[in-house]
């Protein structure tokens, strides 16, 4: 393999990582400022308010977009099983 081809698998990763992380990650962003917001307005200071409900977000975003991501997954190994197959 060479340089060349090792940049092209490692963008292609980083892209299918980036693809796969994102959902899970924006809407751990979205639920964090929106708690943070609210705290800020009603000056309450508890930390588990924030952990809770991110969490509970995060979860179920992770089953509602666990078929995008196993897709994206998927297709990101038969990338790199055909490039082992042809050789390169």
């Amino acid at each position: 393999m060479t340089g060349p081809e090792v940049l092209d698998v490692a963008r292609d990763a980083i892209l299918t990582l980036v693809l796969v992380a994102s959902p899970l990650m924006l809407i751990g962003l979205a639920v964090g400022v929106t708690i943070s917001l609210f705290q800020a307005l009603t000056q309450i200071q508890e930390m588990t308010l924030v952990f809770v409900p991110k969490i509970l977000a995060v979860f179920i975003t992770l089953l509602l977009a666990l078929p995008f991501m196993a897709d994206a997954m998927q297709g990101h190994m038969m990338r790199i099983s055909t490039r082992i197959v042809s050789g390169g």
